[in-house]
């Protein structure tokens, strides 16, 4: 493979190593804010905003993490026949079938960019008693779609040299 696809796979793992591992410790803050959301429930008056800035901070570490669940394998898969194949044939299924899935993302990624725009120039907010803006959670998923996206791609390169028979890492 050609130096500048290396460096390309290289940066996009390192950026997504590095959201993944933040994302991850999303979950304790979640788990803050629904332990803060119970206390505030039983004992003082509830906290409007603590659901849904919960589902919000899934949502971050959802779209987040997702680039680093490509990167390290662990995304869902249908492994009826998968799991038999040498290595080297799921390299060249996988560098087949990821156009679908880059052309998913892009279409995503096209709506959330829309969709942050609106946000964006109209002042979009929940329709909730809380009213929070809602630009800031679809920055956060044009990101994460974004960087899913480049890990993909990243993928898919390193899936074409393992069929070639030069795996990259």
């Amino acid at each position: 493979m050609p130096e500048p696809i290396k460096l390309f796979v290289r940066t996009v793992d390192a950026v997504n190593r590095v959201f993944g591992l933040i994302a991850m410790y999303l979950v304790y803050a979640m788990i803050g804010i629904l332990f803060y959301s119970t206390i505030s429930k039983n004992f003082f008056d509830p906290s409007l905003w603590t659901l849904e800035m919960a589902q919000f901070t899934m949502v971050t570490y959802y779209l987040l993490g997702g680039g680093y669940s490509v990167q390290t394998g662990d995304h869902v898969r249908m492994d009826l026949l998968y799991g038999r194949w040498s290595d080297r044939t799921k390299a060249v299924v996988d560098a087949i079938t990821v156009f679908f899935l880059i052309l998913y993302l892009c279409l995503l990624l096209f709506g959330g960019i829309s969709s942050t725009r609106y946000a964006l120039q109209y002042g979009e907010t929940s329709r909730t008693i809380w009213n929070p803006p809602m630009a800031p959670i679809k920055i956060v998923m044009c990101v994460g779609i974004t960087l899913m996206l480049l890990q993909v791609i990243a993928t898919f390169f390193k899936d074409l040299a393992k069929a070639r028979g030069e795996p990259l890492s």
